[in-house]
């Protein structure tokens, strides 16, 4: 099987996890690296043994015989270089969030399709290996239909320490960490039909918000609360895990503190551990989210072989843009917004 040739623009804190988790997989191979700042793509090129280093990712498409591209750039970069991408005919995957704007991820996703080139989004937290399992335990219906769930991801981990750039994100935890939890929601619980958004700045150093709650009406009717917070300290911070609680008509299932999914029912509580694949490259204080990586580079590499279609495409991912962007429209305006059903158009409506 030849290996697909790829490229990466970004060379940022994730970068180095991603390339990684990369080469974890057969049938793969990082050829170029492209970083405005030249000596930071140097460096990682360096550690890696990636073969061509660039500055301009015009010149780097121009040279390099590519079969996809990987955006890990900063967000506001990432609608340009997917133009760019597809403007040479290559595919592309992009890190979260998608784009700054839900107009702008509709043209990203437009731009490949008339391209004809296949656009991904690198959303990996619905790959971690406790997520994945609570779906299963969902879906083998032991706790019969759902009808409420609450997702809490919130700790006082000095997030800016490595990546300072988010405290000058105008809009920063839905963008940031909603990208993930929305998606996660979605994968569990269906499409939202109504959304209700409430946010904070808690840390006075930062531009955007950093704690968000959303309400919403999910699937057949079920209430999906999701908790976000960056400035919480509570007893239960096990930094990056998110804690899932999820009710149905015959019992409930719970996915709590260091990866115990226990699920009750009338017979009794069945609990077990399942805690992510231990890769010696991860920082251990990230190690959840890193490993799930790899299973989502997996997932991607198998659809642009053609051997399957990806979970999280552009199209896809347009969902969850609209679910982060009517979060600020709905706390903007202190009310409930309803969703439209149309991403691909974008747009929601407000309830009277």
């Amino acid at each position: 099987m030849d290996k697909l040739r790829f490229a990466m623009v970004g060379t940022g804190f994730w970068a180095r996890f991603q390339l990684a988790g990369w080469l974890e997989l057969p049938g793969v191979e990082c050829v170029a690296l492209c970083n405005r700042y030249r000596g930071k793509a140097e460096d990682l090129a360096g550690e890696f043994g990636v073969p061509a280093v660039y500055d301009d990712p015009q010149e780097m498409l121009e040279c390099e015989r590519l079969d996809f591209l990987d955006i890990v750039a900063d967000a506001s970069a990432h609608s340009a270089l997917t133009h760019l991408a597809a403007s040479h005919r290559l595919p592309v995957i992009s890190q979260k969030p998608m784009a700054t704007a839900l107009a702008e991820a509709v043209q990203m996703v437009q731009v490949c399709r008339q391209a004809g080139v296949p656009f991904f989004v690198h959303e990996n937290w619905r790959w971690q290996t406790p997520v994945r399992q609570l779906k299963s335990e969902l879906l083998c219906g032991a706790i019969g239909a759902p009808f409420r769930a609450r997702m809490h991801f919130c700790s006082s981990f000095p997030v800016f320490a490595n990546q300072p750039f988010l405290k000058e994100l105008e809009q920063f935890i839905l963008t940031d960490i909603g990208s993930h939890i929305l998606d996660t929601a979605r994968f569990l619980f269906g499409e939202a039909d109504t959304l209700y958004c409430r946010t904070h700045r808690i840390h006075t150093d930062i531009k955007g918000e950093d704690v968000a709650t959303v309400m919403m009406t999910m699937g057949d009717g079920i209430t999906v609360v999701c908790e976000m917070s960056y400035a919480s300290r509570l007893e239960h911070e096990r930094f990056p895990e998110t804690y899932i609680y999820i009710e149905g008509e015959k019992g409930s299932i719970e996915l709590g503190p260091d990866y115990w999914i226990r699920v009750t029912t009338q017979s009794g509580v069945c609990a077990k551990r399942h805690p992510p694949p231990r890769y010696r490259w991860v920082d251990p204080a990230y190690e959840l989210v890193q490993a799930s990586i790899v299973p989502c580079n997996a997932d991607l590499l198998a659809a642009l072989r053609g051997e399957k279609q990806a979970e999280t495409t552009g199209e896809d991912n347009l969902k969850t843009v609209e679910l982060i962007f009517a979060s600020y429209e709905s706390a903007a305006r202190g009310e409930v917004v309803r969703l439209c059903g149309d991403a691909p158009k974008g747009g929601a409506e407000l309830e009277g």
